[in-house]
């Protein structure tokens, strides 16, 4: 029987192993691989400690640290994706896509979030080539270039005003004729003379050579095509939750994200913890997963210690 399962291998579930080993909790952390969503960018600068950092050398500074600190109490479970969590004797069991069977006393659900990709043709072949899915990530490496912005929620409009601090233009497209963002929100990105927002239309085509040089979509109302040219394309188009797994053991919001006290990361069930893009939190960036990462092993090894 372990003290803790970890499930995720992002910035929560990494900062969590690091407590744990410190702590010397007996954890399992299942992974499927280290690194999270930010491995695909090729540089990160909101990375508190590094100025700029890629993605890939993220996920390699998150396993160096881990391994140099877990010893004997840490055993790393890659290339293990988890598909089923359920209470059993004593505490918990999960089971991994492979066949592996792993219990604990306690549970962290770290397993973050997989955004929700733009399907349409060379979305997929220009992907970290001009379209991006991380504007605090990438939006520095649009400095003074035309930009276009997918998706009419918060998220996009934020995303919008953001990069007119680096981009020249920014165009936003939005499927519907009305947005899903806060009107004062709406209100604000409208009155910049350096953004363009487009309703009702819908994209079709990402087009370029070595990088992307444009976007077509469908205008809704006249049915006509249209192109604009960009170098790159900010999708907005939410995440989604990675945690099918732990359905009908934890509470979940109406967008599947595991319910998790901001104090304590606990969730409903005495025993399981959450943290990170999983979870109903406010805000999903890599600093603030780690810090909830941070904040629930504090909270497990108190509570394990008490068992």
């Amino acid at each position: 029987m372990n003290d803790l399962i970890i499930i995720g291998g992002g910035p929560a579930g990494v900062a969590a192993g690091v407590y744990a080993a410190r702590k010397r909790l007996k954890t399992v952390l299942i992974a499927e691989e280290i690194g999270g969503q930010s491995t695909v960018s090729s540089n990160i600068e909101n990375w508190i400690g590094n100025a700029g950092i890629s993605g890939a050398d993220l996920a390699k500074s998150f396993q160096t640290h881990l391994e140099a600190l877990r010893n004997d109490n840490v055993t790393l479970a890659l290339g293990e994706r988890v598909v089923s969590l359920e209470k059993s004797a004593g505490g918990f069991s999960i089971k991994t896509k492979t066949g592996k069977e792993y219990s604990s006393k306690a549970v962290l659900v770290a397993s973050g979030a997989s955004r929700r990709k733009l399907g349409i043709p060379g979305a997929e072949k220009f992907e970290n080539k001009g379209v991006t899915y991380c504007a605090s990530c990438d939006g520095p490496l649009f400095a003074d270039q035309d930009v276009a912005v997918i998706g009419g929620g918060n998220a996009g409009f934020e995303t919008a005003l953001q990069l007119l601090a680096y981009a020249k233009s920014v165009t936003l497209i939005h499927r519907h004729k009305e947005f899903k963002a806060d009107p004062v929100t709406v209100e604000k990105a409208s009155m910049h003379p350096n953004i363009r927002i487009i309703r009702h239309s819908e994209p079709t085509e990402v087009t370029g050579e070595q990088f992307v040089t444009g976007l077509t979509y469908t205008d809704k109302d006249s049915g006509e095509t249209k192109s604009i040219a960009v170098t790159g394309i900010f999708v907005e188009a939410g995440v989604i939750p990675n945690t099918d797994f732990a359905e009908g053991i934890v509470e979940l919001d109406a967008i599947k994200r595991v319910k998790a006290d901001p104090r304590t990361q606990r969730t409903n069930i005495d025993g399981i913890w959450a943290a990170g893009d999983c979870t109903d939190e406010l805000y999903h960036q890599n600093n603030i997963a780690a810090g909830d990462g941070v904040k629930a092993l504090e909270d497990i090894y108190l509570w394990i210690k008490k068992q």
